[in-house]
């Protein structure tokens, strides 16, 4: 069963090590040697010279006891958004928080520690299990560059779950959005802002002009559109001759999103050409989406496990991606468990302790629903 000082030990353990995305080098190591003195045997990819990071993802199977039993896999990332150097972590009321100085890490790291702790609690048990392969990814905060890296479908595996995604505990993702990303890059012309100011193009104004009217924010109950990033220019005193700008579009639905990607895109070459600019834009599909059915088993375990341990088994739609975008791109079925990370990529972020031990109470449960 859950030893829950040793899940709750992992945790801060896991949270205290500073790993943001593409430094994970210390937190690979901690778990890498942490799963060898479970006895398992664990497998590095070359991820991280794909993605240019200094680590690689961790791969690492508990060989079942019961046979035909489906082969599954349990997953988590190891990074996070900022760094968490001289994190300080606090606990009140039972629930854990940074000082507010940096984030905490439970995202992913409440997911990660419980997992890792699932496949402990059955080494330690004569519970019947079928294998159980654990993906303990990279780069996922930057594009889930890990799992894109990570030969899934090369593992045998039948189906598998997801530890990423917030309260309430006992709840599920199966259904998400496409995400597009878009880079905008708008080229006038330089002049002294003083002297010259007619000579020039400023590529800010043009900007200011596609935006203007542009659909941004809410555009449907489940299509959203954001301009996240924009700079250029020289100086004050230089007409901006430079503007680069990047944008994101989702939607579950693939024709609303096609139609707002297309609207941006338009708004952007329309304002350069009125303005005399020249405009290069480059739009790629981020990850696809996902609706994983009811009855299909991946999902009918999870809710047999929910059930059983008392909680509300729902069926939860997200806008946000995970890895489990990319395995089931890559043709493994799989679904996002939800855990006790709230409030998270902020200063606020913050886990309950009984969240946490909930987690692993209920992938445990839906171990032992799989085997039968």
């Amino acid at each position: 069963m859950i030893r829950e000082e040793r899940l709750v030990n992992l945790f801060l353990d896991l949270c205290r090590i500073n790993s943001p995305s593409l430094k994970e080098a210390e937190c690979a190591s901690f778990v890498k040697h942490y799963l060898q003195s479970m006895g398992l045997e664990v497998i590095e990819d070359n991820a991280g010279e794909r993605c240019g990071g200094n680590a690689n993802n961790l791969v690492a199977w508990k060989r079942g006891n019961v046979p035909g039993a489906p082969k599954i896999f349990l997953s988590a990332h190891m990074d996070t958004v900022e760094p968490t150097e001289d994190l300080v972590i606090e606990l009140r009321d039972g629930v854990y928080y940074s000082d507010g100085a940096t984030i905490l890490g439970a995202d992913d790291k409440g997911g990660l520690a419980p997992a890792i702790e699932v496949v402990h609690a059955f080494i330690e048990s004569a519970e019947p299990h079928g294998d159980i392969c654990l993906l303990i990814s990279i780069a996922e905060e930057i594009g889930l560059k890990g799992a894109g890296a990570l030969a899934i479908e090369d593992l045998g595996l039948d189906f598998g779950y997801v530890l990423d995604t917030g309260p309430p505990v006992g709840t599920f993702v199966n259904r998400t959005a496409t995400h597009d990303n878009l880079t905008i890059q708008i080229t006038g012309k330089a002049a002294h802002a003083g002297k010259d100011p007619e000579k020039g193009i400023n590529a800010i104004q043009v900007a200011a002009d596609a935006i203007h009217g542009m659909r941004l924010g809410r555009i449907g109950p489940e299509t959203t559109a954001n301009l996240g990033i924009i700079k250029g220019g020289t100086g004050v005193n230089v007409v901006c001759p430079f503007v680069e700008i990047r944008a994101e579009a989702r939607s579950t639905n693939l024709e609303e999103l096609d139609t707002q990607t297309s609207h941006m895109i338009r708004q952007f070459g329309e304002a350069a050409a009125r303005w005399g600019a020249d405009v290069s834009i480059d739009h790629f599909r981020h990850y696809p989406s996902y609706e994983i059915a009811e009855d299909a088993p991946v999902v009918r375990h999870a809710i047999a496990a929910s059930s059983a341990l008392g909680f509300e088994p729902k069926l939860r739609t997200t806008l946000g991606g995970s890895d489990a975008n990319v395995y089931n791109a890559k043709g493994i079925p799989c679904i996002v468990v939800a855990t006790g990370m709230e409030a998270i990529h902020t200063h606020e972020e913050r886990i309950s302790r009984k969240d946490l031990i909930d987690t692993a109470r209920l992938v445990y449960e839906l171990v032992r629903q799989i085997a039968g």
